[in-house]
């Protein structure tokens, strides 16, 4: 077997037979329930790093579209009764399709300027969802949402809603994955680092924009529709402009660029306010503390894109070889 396809395996593995394997051993639900939110977040965390890392949009308003995709869900299935696949997906695409449309009119923007419209977008979404209470419930947001289920299979169950929280964040981490790399990918980070100069290259820099913000939204709207399923009630303050900075900590501390980072810094940054939970709220200093030193000691990010591409390339086999077997290139 080779090198790429064990690691494929490995990471296969880890996702479905080793961590819930522990889980069940544990017997808390409690500790289901983190998993799954560290699941959900790793989705949001991998889209952010397709628009931030590789796309090099400075997006503040990343919450708001997570928030579309859990009321989405959440309305398709409590007042119109569709199965959860259906919710699922309609969530994603009511995402995708509201950030198309948001980006027609923004993408032309750089910088912090790109970075201040989207969070006067966020703002705007949060403010309708808290406040047009016939439709969404307002402050008191949205109770009953029935827990997943599959072909009639019910799997509210913590080991059902683990393996379609896993299931579906393996889905985000390969589209990630192959969006990030191969000719796709370059032509994002070329459009990251000059778009002036992508642009006299022929790359269609609006086009591309918008097609990679509509996708991370989409990976958003998922992760917002898992939310509402595995928790069973939302509300506005889940999807406000904490969660919005909290998802930008995420993708840096773990590393711009980098898709193995984005999935460590979701990982840190929601166990580890777990695992403090004890020491009460001096935990939140700790994990600032985490976070700063984080970004002092290193600023290219826990895993840093550079180390990422290469992990990319030699041990998962995302490269062509050449005649005498180094990896050059990309597929």
């Amino acid at each position: 077997m080779s090198r790429g396809r064990l690691s494929w395996s490995a990471a296969v593995a880890l996702l479905f037979a080793v961590i819930p394997g522990v889980l069940l051993l544990a017997g808390s639900s409690y500790a289901f329930r983190v998993v799954d939110t560290v699941l959900i977040f790793t989705i949001l965390s991998v889209s952010m790093h397709l628009i931030m890392g590789v796309g090099g949009l400075f997006s503040l308003g990343h919450a708001a579209f997570y928030g579309i995709g859990a009321y989405a869900a959440a309305l398709l299935a409590t007042r119109l009764s569709l199965p959860f696949v259906a919710t699922l997906l309609l969530g994603g695409l009511a995402s995708a399709i509201l950030g198309a449309l948001i980006a027609l009119p923004t993408m032309r923007l750089v910088s912090i300027y790109f970075a201040v419209a989207t969070l006067g977008i966020g703002q705007m979404i949060f403010v309708t969802l808290l406040n047009w209470v016939d439709f969404t419930g307002g402050p008191l947001g949205i109770r009953g949402i029935p827990a997943p289920a599959l072909f009639g299979f019910d799997l509210s169950a913590p080991i059902g809603t683990y393996m379609v929280c896993a299931v579906v964040t393996a889905f985000a981490i390969l589209l990630a994955h192959r969006a990030g790399h191969g000719y796709y990918g370059n032509a994002l980070r070329a459009l990251r680092e000059d778009d002036q100069c992508a642009g006299a290259m022929g790359i269609n820099t609006v086009r591309l924009k918008i097609e990679v913000f509509a996708i991370a939204c989409f990976l958003a709207g998922m992760a917002g529709a898992l939310w509402s399923h595995t928790t069973g009630f939302i509300s506005p303050n889940d999807f406000g402009f904490p969660i919005s900075i909290l998802i930008l900590a995420m993708v840096v501390v773990g590393g711009l660029g980098s898709l193995p980072g984005a999935i460590i810094g979701a990982v840190l940054l929601i166990l580890l306010p777990e695992l403090l939970r004890p020491v009460g709220d001096v935990r939140q200093i700790a994990v600032g503390s985490v976070m700063f030193a984080c970004i002092l000691f290193l600023p290219k990010g826990l895993f840093g894109e550079v180390s990422a591409l290469a992990f990319a390339r030699h041990q998962l086999g995302a490269a062509w070889t050449a005649p005498d077997g180094r990896a050059i290139g990309w597929k």
